[in-house]
C-alpha cells in the first residue's frame, strides 16, 4: 500500500500530525474526486470553496464523473487507481472495507482538527441511522452526505390520480389508456429487491461476508417466491411498462414519455421539469401476490462519502471528504440538487419537510429496508432481474420461476473464493 500522508496545519508551519510523513508547505497537494454526473457543477464548486478555506496550500485537485451506484464495481478493479474520494451507496460499504478500499477515519480524527471539529462532532451532526450504516466492526469508514438513497413513486397528476398511482395494476392501465409509460430498472439486485422485501422475503450478512437470501421459499408472510415473480412478470409484461437500465431513469424522464418512475430524490429536477405542473410523487405502489395486493418494499439507505485506503495525501482527502459533508455543503446540495440530507439541523428545516421528493421518500421509509448483501448478490441479482425485464420466465411456467429462484439462491450464497 502506498505510503498514507497526513498533512497538518500549513497555517502552524507544517506540523506533522500523528502516523505521517512530512510534507513541504509549498508542495502541491494532489487529490482526485469521483461524483455523480448530475453532481458535477455543484462539486467543482465546493472544490473551490475547499481551496478558499487553506489560501496557503497549492492544490491540484481532479473531479471525475463516477455514479454512487456504481462505484464499488468500478473501484474494485483497480482500488490503487480509483479516486482518492469518492461517493458511494451505503450498502457497498463492507465490500469497500474488504479490499482496502476505505481508510479507518479514526485512524485519521486529528486532521479534522484543521477544519475546528472532532470526528465525534460529525457522528452528532448527523442522523444516527447514518453513522450506523457508515460503521462497520466499531469503525466509521466514511462521512454521511444524504440520508435519501431510497426510492419512491414520481407521477405526472394531470395524468394520474391518487387512486391510480395506489397499486401497479391501476396505475398502467391508466397509463396504458393515456398512451405513457412507467419506467423502473428491474435489473439491478437494488431495485427488484423491492418487490421481495415487500412480501416478506429477506436478506442478511453472514459473518463470513456471504450472504443469507430466502427468496426461493416461502416468506414469513406467507407469500412464495414463485407467486412474487409472477406478479413481477404481470407488471414487466404490460405494454405501459418500461424496463429502464440501471442509471437511466433520468434521460428516459427527460425525453417525455412517461408518465411515472420509481428512482429516487436524485432525479427530482428532472421529473419536476418533465411533469411541469403535474409533478407529484407518493410511496410505491402495491402489487398482486397470489390473489393479495402487497405493498412494495424498497431499500432504505445512505449516500456516502470516503477516502481511498490508498490515498496518497489522506489527512488532505479526510479534510476534503468532510468538507462536501459537512452542514454548509448538504445545505448546497439540498438547494441545489435538492438531495435528502443525513444532517440533523437541516432535516429539521421546514424547506425539508416541504419538499414534494423527500415526502415521498418519508412516506416510503415505513416499508423500507437496510439492505445487507455481500458481494456475491449483485450479479445473480441482476441476471434474474434482467429474466423478468426481458420476458425470458413465463408467468404459466411455476417450474421455470422456481428454477431462476434456485440459480439465483445459489449464486448469491456462494462462498467468497
Amino acid at each position: 500500500m502506498k505510503l498514507k500522508k497526513v498533512l497538518a496545519s500549513t497555517l502552524a508551519a507544517a506540523t506533522v500530525l500523528s502516523s505521517a510523513v512530512l510534507v513541504n508547505a509549498e508542495e502541491t497537494i494532489t487529490l482526485t474526486l469521483w461524483g455523480a454526473e448530475e453532481d458535477q457543477t455543484l462539486l467543482g464548486e465546493l472544490v473551490e470553496e475547499f481551496k478558499a478555506a487553506y489560501p496557503d496550500v497549492t492544490f491540484d485537485i481532479q473531479i471525475g464523473v463516477e455514479s454512487e451506484s456504481t462505484a464499488k464495481d468500478t473501484i474494485l478493479t483497480d482500488v490503487e487507481a480509483a479516486a482518492d474520494v469518492y461517493s458511494f451507496a451505503s450498502d457497498q460499504i463492507y465490500d469497500l472495507v474488504n479490499a482496502g478500499a476505505l481508510i479507518d477515519l479514526d485512524e485519521y480524527a486529528e486532521a479534522l482538527t484543521m477544519a475546528g471539529k472532532t470526528l465525534d462532532d460529525v457522528k452528532a451532526a448527523n442522523v444516527a441511522g447514518s453513522i450506523e450504516a457508515a460503521t462497520v466492526d466499531g469503525k466509521l469508514y466514511a462521512f454521511p452526505r444524504a440520508a435519501d438513497n431510497g426510492y419512491f413513486l414520481y407521477y405526472d397528476s394531470s395524468v394520474l390520480s391518487e387512486e391510480d398511482v395506489a397499486s401497479w395494476d391501476s396505475l398502467l392501465a391508466a397509463a396504458e389508456a393515456a398512451g405513457k409509460k412507467v419506467g423502473m430498472t428491474l435489473a439491478s439486485g437494488w431495485y427488484n429487491a423491492s418487490f421481495f422485501y415487500g412480501a416478506g422475503f429477506t436478506t442478511d450478512l453472514n459473518e463470513d461476508g456471504t450472504t443469507a437470501i430466502d427468496w426461493n421459499g416461502t416468506s414469513a408472510d406467507g407469500y412464495t417466491g414463485v407467486d412474487v415473480v409472477k406478479g413481477m412478470l404481470s407488471i414487466a409484461s404490460s405494454p405501459a411498462f418500461m424496463a429502464i437500465a440501471d442509471g437511466d431513469i433520468s434521460n428516459q424522464l427527460a425525453a417525455g414519455g412517461l408518465c411515472a418512475a420509481v428512482s429516487g430524490t436524485w432525479d427530482s429536477i428532472t421529473a419536476q421539469e418533465a411533469f411541469g405542473d403535474g409533478y407529484a410523487a407518493t410511496k410505491l405502489p402495491t402489487f398482486t401476490v397470489g390473489d393479495a395486493q402487497v405493498q412494495q418494499g424498497s431499500v432504505a439507505g445512505y449516500k456516502f462519502v470516503g477516502v481511498n485506503g490508498y490515498a496518497e495525501n489522506a489527512g488532505w482527502a479526510v479534510l476534503l471528504a468532510d468538507f462536501i459533508t459537512n452542514e454548509t455543503s448538504q445545505q448546497k446540495f439540498f438547494d441545489q440538487r435538492e438531495s435528502g440530507p443525513s444532517n440533523n439541523n437541516i432535516i429539521d428545516s421546514d424547506a425539508v419537510k416541504e419538499n414534494v421528493a423527500i415526502a415521498a421518500l418519508a412516506e416510503q421509509a415505513e416499508f423500507g429496508k437496510t439492505q445487507k448483501v455481500g458481494g456475491k448478490y449483485w450479479d445473480p441479482a441482476q441476471t434474474f432481474g434482467e429474466l423478468i425485464a426481458q420476458g425470458t420466465l413465463k408467468a404459466d411456467d411455476d417450474a421455470g420461476i422456481q428454477a431462476a429462484l434456485d440459480t439465483l439462491v445459489e449464486g448469491v450464497t456462494a462462498p467468497i473464493e
